[in-house]
């Protein structure tokens, strides 16, 4: 039987208090899951339509994670400063001007430079989301129900962006960017009627710190991308490594002197904390390359459409998931590093096994979908250990930052990964006569080096794959601690909003 405060709290949930900001969140959440598989998906049309480089092809994926990850942590502290409701209209506005910046674009230029405002929008939004989930739903039920809404809508955006996304790229790919234009001024018109102002704090921003952290990153990515078209020893080359290296110095030094450090450096005093940092950026720039090739590979090579890639890629999804189910079930009973070791494992035959038999006229089951089935579920089973090791590994205080700089790592890594594994491909593809750009442009011999570029790319991340096991060999947390770390998770009502600190 019901006592009065739950009859209240289901009353509560049905009321325009309730599901206003539920559903403004939400739309925004499902909006930002759909984006990373729909624009990876929809790469192949894009090249072929504006021409693009294969490094150019690349920054239309790496442009919006350098900014979203270099930019995130600052991005989470405007909505303290600001007031949350307004920095999340003023994100809004901003990702729905850019969004119709990509819909119009007309060169490679164009898109990229589109593409990094779309992640600056992005790393204001996102964890201004997290942050209203605390003030917008009170502690206990209403929060829970909120939090599972908006972990179920995660889900569903990155299914939908797989098969929806096909379905508007058949069509035309600037209707990818063209459909969030709408749906942004919709999210605005809610949140100014739907959504409460919060309290402002007086609080130094680091802008200095996130801009010269972004600066190197994109410095040092594009850098790399530049290198196999340019020569490494080409003036744009040197001068984006320069550029790339005084700002992180500058960085270092801003960092040590900041009131309010983006990136507090005693957290990297630690070895198995650095080695849990350095595992995690390592493990998302494998999974995130991992798709983004595939996805190339099926369409370019094998001649599916973006439909049918988005739909061949689901159990991909899936398989990730069981791979987290298992873990989450895992880590109280074996170490970080044994879980690591495992899930690594598993990624290196699953890349290895099916980047070795690569070809046009491969049958996708099971010669394809098997080995990257179980290449997934090695993902996932490293994630989980890692996140709860890093938060074991400090005191409630210190929970912020630490979660800030994962999800900064996750953001960053794939970039990195994609532009050095590009490269590699890129390289290997010309060595054995071939060229990058459209591949509607090549001819069968072309596209036959192509083919054997990929593959050699896969092998080198499967490769990658086994220096993240050794990697692990660092990491000294126990299952005993990760234990302490989920029970923390599972029973503190933790501000979301903490993760922005």
């Amino acid at each position: 039987m019901m006592n009065g405060s739950d009859k209240h709290s289901r009353t509560w949930m049905r009321s325009r208090e309730f599901l206003g900001p539920l559903i403004t969140i939400g739309i925004v959440q499902l909006v930002a899951a759909m984006d990373g598989p729909v624009v990876v998906f929809a790469l192949p049309k894009i090249q072929n339509e504006l021409g693009l480089s294969d490094a150019g092809r690349s920054w239309v994926v790496t442009a919006y994670l350098l900014t979203f990850g270099g930019l995130i942590l600052l991005g989470g502290r405007l909505g303290d400063t600001l007031g949350r409701k307004r920095t999340f209209v003023l994100g809004v506005a901003f990702f729905t001007v850019a969004s119709a910046l990509c819909a119009v674009a007309w060169d490679e230029s164009s898109l990229v430079v589109a593409r990094l405002l779309h992640g600056v929008a992005a790393a204001i939004v996102a964890p201004t989301c997290t942050a209203l989930l605390a003030s917008a739903f009170p502690k206990g039920p209403a929060r829970n129900a909120a939090a599972a809404m908006f972990g179920a809508t995660a889900a569903i955006g990155a299914v939908l962006g797989l098969s929806w996304g096909g379905v508007l790229t058949g069509m035309s790919w600037r209707l990818v960017f063209v459909l969030n234009v709408p749906v942004g001024l919709l999210v605005l018109y809610l949140a100014r009627t739907m959504l409460q102002e919060t309290e402002r704090e007086r609080k130094r921003l680091d802008v200095a710190g996130s801009a010269l952290a972004t600066v190197a990153f994109i410095a040092a990515v594009f850098g790399f991308s530049l290198a196999p078209e340019k020569g490494w020893l080409s003036p744009a080359t040197i001068g984006l490594g320069l550029l790339a290296l005084t700002a992180f110095v500058a960085f270092v030094a801003v960092e040590r002197r900041a009131e309010n450090p983006i990136v507090p450096f005693n957290l990297f005093v630690d070895r198995s904390r650095v080695a849990a940092f350095a595992a995690i950026f390592v493990v998302s720039g494998i999974s995130f390359t991992m798709t983004v090739l595939i996805a190339l590979y099926l369409q370019n090579i094998m001649g599916y459409s973006p439909l049918h890639a988005g739909v061949a890629f689901v159990p991909v999804a899936i398989a990730m998931a069981v791979g987290t189910i298992t873990a989450s079930r895992l880590v109280t009973r074996f170490s970080p590093r044994i879980m690591v070791i495992m899930g690594a494992v598993l990624v290196v035959s699953g890349i290895f096994f099916g980047g070795s038999n690569l070809s046009r006229d491969l049958a996708y089951f099971p010669n394809l979908i098997v080995p990257i089935f179980i290449g997934a579920i090695g993902i996932g089973m490293i994630t989980v250990p890692l996140g709860l090791a890093l938060v074991g590994s400090v005191g409630p205080d210190r929970i912020g930052p630490v979660s800030a700089i994962i999800v900064m790592l996750q953001s960053v890594g794939g970039p990195v990964m994609l532009v050095i594994i590009q490269m590699v491909i890129t390289l290997r593809t010309r060595q054995l006569g071939g060229t990058d750009g459209p591949v509607q442009n090549m001819n069968a011999g072309q596209l036959h080096a192509l083919d054997l570029g990929y593959t050699y790319g896969l092998l080198c991340l499967a490769g990658v794959a086994v220096l993240l096991a050794v990697v692990a060999l660092g990491i000294g947390y126990t299952a005993k601690q990760v234990a302490h770390a989920q029970k923390l998770q599972s029973t503190a009502d933790v501000d979301p909003g903490v993760t922005a600190e």
